[in-house]
């Protein structure tokens, strides 16, 4: 039994679960009624635990640069959310903000201009201001490119398997060779202060490639920010910021577009979100620490051999499936 088979399993166990018909089509009897509702109290609750493992997956891959859409493209592979496609490409994007409101919480004295517990010290922190200034000029790239792939749905038409798989072990390759190239390097900038504007706008420029699904943009981002001569930890500090008012402006796009074409939220679907954004924000507060702490003492090269082994297996477990079909 290949993988292709173990799908229309799936959708025929599906379709008597949920409408209580068998496969010649006929009218279900009283018992299949009390087991077609006993079906659907359990697919519920099977779609809880795919959202809980979905916010999982979310809350680590989002920081650690190693795709989250390449490893949401698995898990929806194999334990597909019961979803419309529509909410999917919206929930894929919404339940970040999540793993966005850890950053807020990890940094929020680096990123909370004001203060009024020591007296001694202005009530506006210029310096923060700045910072801010420095991250929205680094985002004007990807949010205008980012409002022209949504016009167009440029990154749904992309959005494919082999597309990912290529992303993955692409920009593996390229982690590798540039921890291989810069090894002994002395980066000159060592904090997300030192960042000048010239470079925020070229880590800016980097992110622009984040759109292509299975690029990763914190790896991206990371890898930009290495090139040009920043270290490790402020790299991956200054990516975080950088997620904040990308994610915020992209959920707020996909949240506006879904309520026009779809008329609103049913009520499974604010639980869904609300639920996966729960379980991203907890998971995200570790995954930040750990990248925080492993950065300080190595390199990035065990995630672009990751990305690549990870490639295989999407290439493996999706596209060549697809391909034989």
């Amino acid at each position: 039994m290949n993988f292709v088979d173990i799908r229309r399993i799936s959708c025929y166990n599906f379709v008597i679960a949920e409408y209580g018909i068998d496969g010649g089509g006929r009218l279900p009897s009283p018992f299949l009624s009390e087991n077609r509702r006993r079906g659907r109290i359990f697919m519920e609750f099977t779609e809880i635990l795919k959202v809980i493992l979905l916010g999982i997956v979310e809350g680590i891959t989002e920081w650690l640069p190693i795709s989250s859409t390449g490893h949401i493209v698995l898990v929806d592979t194999f334990i597909p959310l019961r979803q419309s496609d529509a909410f999917k490409n919206m929930f894929n994007v919404v339940i970040q903000l999540g793993a966005i409101l850890a950053v807020v919480v990890l940094f929020w004295k680096k990123l909370f201009p004001f203060q009024w517990k020591d007296k001694e010290k202005p009530v506006v922190q210029k310096d923060i201001f700045k910072l801010w200034g420095k991250v929205i000029i680094a985002c004007i790239p990807a949010g205008v490119v980012g409002i022209i792939f949504d016009k167009y749905e440029i990154d749904q038409k992309i959005s494919t398997p082999l597309v990912i798989a290529a992303m993955l072990i692409l920009y593996g390759i390229a982690f590798i060779v540039v921890e291989n190239k810069y090894k002994d390097r002395v980066f000159k900038i060592n904090t997300t202060d030192e960042i000048d504007w010239k470079t925020a706008l070229i880590i800016g420029a980097f992110q622009v490639l984040s759109l292509i699904p299975g690029t990763s943009r914190s790896g991206v981002t990371i890898l930009g920010a290495l090139l040009v001569g920043v270290a490790r930890p402020a790299a991956a500090e200054f990516t975080f910021f950088l997620s904040i008012p990308v994610m915020f402006g992209a959920s707020f796009i996909k949240i506006v577009k879904f309520v026009l074409e779809n008329g609103g939220f049913a009520g499974s679907e604010i639980f869904a979100l609300l639920l996966g954004s729960v379980v991203a924000f907890v998971v995200s507060l570790i995954a930040i620490k750990f990248l925080m702490n492993f950065v300080k003492k190595h390199d990035f090269k065990p995630f672009g051999w990751y990305r690549i082994a990870l490639g295989a297996v999407v290439i493996l477990a999706v596209v060549i499936p697809q391909l034989t079909c």
